[in-house]
């Protein structure tokens, strides 16, 4: 398996670019599609074009976990604010650099505003998760904004989460690593469609706690080549295991809010 990367059946619609802040009288369109126009691309994908209002200074990253409003306004979901019933998808990314064929990439920080983004809600898609366990049937939402976890039964008082399953309960991949420098190379057993994924947490030998994937660097073909950390590696070491959790391969099936825990 691994993850959506096209998006093709609406001329100019690109799920990785946010579009805004939009001002009034600013000259700049916008929206620039119908709020609810639905776009398709590969592996099942379905995008749905929604507004996102951000009342203060915010992050975006691949992953991170949407629900709208039967007018298609957009807030990040957290079991606090979810609302029963309505739909949830997940923001695909921000940007592509030309090196890359397709999919998600990076994060952007996004200052208050009037925004609209395409969130996708069908397909192979990165998802932004606490905890997931090897059953892998169980999504649901939690306290922390844009973040949804896969526990092995159900948490009381959160909002399941249906039609969504994860592919692993992490991922692997080997690297070579160089004390003091933040940037694995040589790595093998892994793909561009199916992560690792930026924001991602990484664990392994010489990897020091808490250490996420900031960058990820790839040739015109797509492959990726180094991946960035956001610290430097404590150890050198060659074909070093290392474990990828946070940000895990997603299927969404139309997924929704469907009840209290």
């Amino acid at each position: 398996m691994s993850i959506a990367s096209i998006q093709s059946d609406r001329l100019g619609a690109n799920p990785f670019a946010v579009e805004g802040p939009i001002v009034s009288g600013s000259g700049i369109p916008g929206p620039n599609f119908s709020l609810g126009a639905v776009a398709g691309g590969d592996r099942e994908s379905e995008w749905v074009y929604c507004q996102l209002v951000l009342a203060s200074q915010t992050t975006l990253q691949p992953g991170q976990w949407f629900q709208w409003t039967r007018d298609y306004v957009a807030s990040l979901l957290t079991t606090a604010a979810a609302v029963v019933g309505q739909r949830c998808g997940v923001f695909s990314g921000a940007a592509q650099p030309p090196t890359l064929t397709g999919g998600p990439v990076g994060a952007i920080t996004l200052a208050p505003g009037t925004y609209y983004v395409w969130l996708q809600r069908n397909g192979q898609a990165p998802a932004l998760v606490a905890t997931a366990t090897a059953a892998l049937v169980t999504a649901e939402t939690t306290t922390t904004a844009g973040q949804a976890s896969a526990p092995a039964s159900a948490t009381a008082t959160t909002k399941a989460i249906a039609n969504v399953n994860f592919a692993a309960a992490n991922q692997t991949f080997t690297a070579t690593t160089v004390n003091g420098s933040n940037l694995l190379t040589s790595l093998s057993g892994l793909n561009a469609g199916s992560g690792p994924f930026i924001g991602a947490a990484v664990s392994g030998t010489g990897i020091s706690g808490g250490t996420t994937i900031a960058g990820i660097t790839y040739s015109p073909s797509g492959v990726v080549q180094s991946i960035t950390l956001s610290a430097n590696a404590t150890a050198n070491g060659t074909g070093i295991t290392i474990t990828a959790t946070g940000v895990l391969e997603a299927t969404l099936m139309r997924p929704f809010l469907s009840k209290v825990n």
